[in-house]
């Protein structure tokens, strides 16, 4: 199959206005897919499209996809480059076209942009269908002509590593527990010679005293893990690394403050934090990024049981500062709490943190973007910077003084894990809870639990867990790894 992209009009006589790839099949068919295409009616929309067959020997059947306005770039009221947009929805749809038609292979038009087209591909075809005994026919993309081949594969990595963090996130609780979470992380980062994997035990983490994480992981028969990976691209081994931290709540019951029956199935992928920073941190390793890069997850489930935190318990963290459990399904700060501290022994360029921490996020933005608590306007230029280009997009929330009071005005412990006045504000509340572990001077949370899912809102995905912000991140950790070389 061939899937070739073509512009809307800006004229009103209705030509076609094929890209290049679009232009040298039409040539190659002496014109009749030109002609063919304006005897079907009005041009074709963005996103849509149209399937012809017998054209050509070497593509039995070509779909042609509208990508929009040719010269469409950075939309300053969208926050995102559409150009790159329309192409990644555009290769989308005509590849899971080609799928449907149970064709095996299929050759992608770069439309002017490679990688994007590769990314609009990879995550377009992608789908968990491990434990079904119907899958859908496997199609392998591949870019249609020679001229980009290096953006088009550096397009593949960045989707294939949104496409780990979907799978992780989709596979049902008893798939991945938190040992097994660590042992598919290594088992992907096994043949990079400049990286090592560290999967500490419940032991190790009781040295730490990380008696916040172990809390919650006391509910669950299932022992907790603490995953560390160091990457070490940079120059230097020696150079100060960026480090990401992940929350891993394989499953989250919500413990004893036990979360409704509706939709608790979602909760298989309450460590999508952990799952897009080690797959960023994979992406990274595949595309030798030159920066050291340490990723930290703390993996558990949180279930209720005769062991299980209780509301009003006290916990010590990691740093000494002792936290009143008000509500045990706020239990992902009280793992970050402990991972944060512990991030501080690494000499950080940045910290950034992410985790489907609040449905408060989710109220807040919905899915359009991932919302970022930051104490550094470097990081968040950056972080907002690689979001235009990925489409994947990040907003800045605050981080005021306001919601720091409502956490540490707390009866029994010096904080509170949830704020004061319960649903005001709950994700500025939850990440004033972890500007509390932070001594950093650069670092950013970002609260994924709004974009963790796709229904139809982000075309190029199927329906499922999304995987975001996985290419977001590893797009920042670029342009950071570009920093320390000028």
């Amino acid at each position: 199959g061939l899937v070739l992209g073509v512009y809307s009009s800006e004229k009103d006589d209705g030509a076609a206005q094929f890209t290049s790839a679009g232009d040298a099949f039409d040539r190659l068919v002496s014109g009749n897919l030109r002609a063919l295409l304006s005897l079907c009616g009005p041009p074709l929309k963005k996103g849509k499209t149209r399937i012809f067959h017998g054209l050509h020997q070497d593509f039995p059947s070509v779909v042609v996809v509208g990508l929009g306005k040719k010269n469409a770039g950075i939309n300053e009221q969208e926050n995102w480059n559409e150009g790159k947009e329309n192409i990644r929805t555009a290769v989308a749809v005509g590849c899971r076209q080609i799928q449907d038609l149970e064709i095996p292979c299929v050759e992608v038009d770069p439309c002017g942009d490679a990688q994007a087209a590769a990314e609009g591909a990879v995550l377009g075809l992608h789908e968990y269908n491990e434990l079904k005994q119907k899958k859908k026919p496997v199609v392998t993309p591949q870019l249609h002509g020679s001229a980009e081949s290096e953006a088009w594969q550096k397009g593949v990595i960045y989707a294939e590593g949104q496409n780990l963090a979907r799978y992780l996130m989709e596979a049902p609780a008893n798939y991945i527990t938190p040992i097994k979470f660590a042992e598919h992380v290594e088992q992907k980062l096994r043949s990079f010679s400049n990286v090592k994997v560290h999967i500490r035990s419940e032991s190790w983490i009781t040295t730490q005293e990380m008696g916040a994480f172990l809390s919650v992981a006391k509910g669950s028969a299932e022992p907790p893990i603490f995953l560390e990976i160091h990457y070490s691209g940079g120059a230097n081994t020696n150079d100060s690394p960026l480090v990401f931290v992940g929350k891993g709540v394989t499953f989250d019951s919500g413990g004893i403050s036990l979360k409704p029956s509706l939709g608790m199935d979602a909760m298989r992928a309450d460590m999508g934090g952990a799952a897009t920073v080690c797959s960023a941190i994979v992406t990274a390793a595949a595309l030798n990024l030159p920066l050291n890069i340490i990723g930290l997850a703390p993996l558990c489930e949180n279930m209720p049981s005769g062991k299980a935190n209780k509301p009003g318990d006290v916990v010590r963290a990691k740093n000494g500062k002792t936290i009143q459990v008000d509500n045990t399904d706020a239990e992902g700060r009280l793992l970050l709490a402990d991972a944060l501290c512990y991030a501080h022994n690494f000499n950080a360029r940045a910290i950034v943190n992410a985790a489907t921490l609040t449905g408060a996020m989710d109220v807040a933005l919905g899915s359009a973007a991932t919302g970022v608590f930051t104490n550094s306007s470097w990081l968040w230029t950056h972080l907002y910077e690689a979001s235009i280009l990925t489409g994947d997009r990040v907003w800045r929330m605050p981080l005021f003084e306001h919601y720091t009071k409502q956490v540490t005005d707390c009866p029994l412990a010096d904080v509170s894990n949830i704020g004061k006045y319960s649903r005001a504000g709950g994700a500025c509340t939850a990440a004033a809870f972890l500007k509390e572990f932070v001594t950093a001077s650069h670092w950013a949370h970002l609260d994924i639990a709004g974009v963790m899912s796709n229904k139809d809102e982000v075309p190029y995905l199927r329906k499922g867990m999304a995987g975001r912000p996985t290419r977001t991140l590893v797009e920042f950790a670029a342009r950071l790894s570009q920093d320390s070389h000028n």
